[in-house]
């Protein structure tokens, strides 16, 4: 894959699109108002992805719990990380893709494109047949022991 367009864009046009819009929104709000919009929307979206992370978080956790694999949770955790870098970049169109990703619908679409692109093995904890024996680790097993004290 080659990683050059990718960073182009976002190193170079990226910037580009913003302060454009930057100037066009300070032209028509003025600049005072426009400087508040940008940190408005930066700490509301602070606010956002720490309210929605703790309940991502809070998801994980139950599903660990249950012996599930999160892995819509982890994806919903990693688009918040990047709404929050996007969030926290001045300007309006980082805003606009940040807030994007705030959306639990848009981040299903993004789940189900990743989980169809990708191709993970995972046997989940208390399934599946012991190589050695055969038998499925949900059956008790047999053994003998001795006790050895402490002396």
């Amino acid at each position: 894959m080659n990683l050059f367009p990718i960073l182009f864009i976002l190193f170079f046009l990226v910037p580009l699109v913003e302060i454009y819009i930057l100037i066009q929104v300070g032209s028509i709000i003025g600049a005072p108002l426009t400087i508040f919009s940008v940190v408005f929307t930066a700490v509301l979206g602070a606010y956002l992805i720490r309210r929605q992370g703790f309940k991502t978080f809070a998801r994980f956790q139950g599903k660990v719990r249950n012996n599930e694999i999160p892995a819509q949770e982890i994806v919903d955790g990693f688009c918040l990380l990047i709404a929050g870098a996007f969030l926290m970049t001045p300007g309006f169109f980082t805003d606009a893709m940040g807030f994007t990703l705030l959306i639990p619908p848009i981040r299903r679409i993004i789940y189900d494109r990743i989980s169809k692109s990708a191709r993970v093995h995972i046997m989940k904890a208390g399934s599946g047949p012991y190589p050695e024996t055969g038998q499925s680790n949900k059956q008790p097993i047999e053994a003998e022991f001795k006790k050895i004290d402490d002396e």
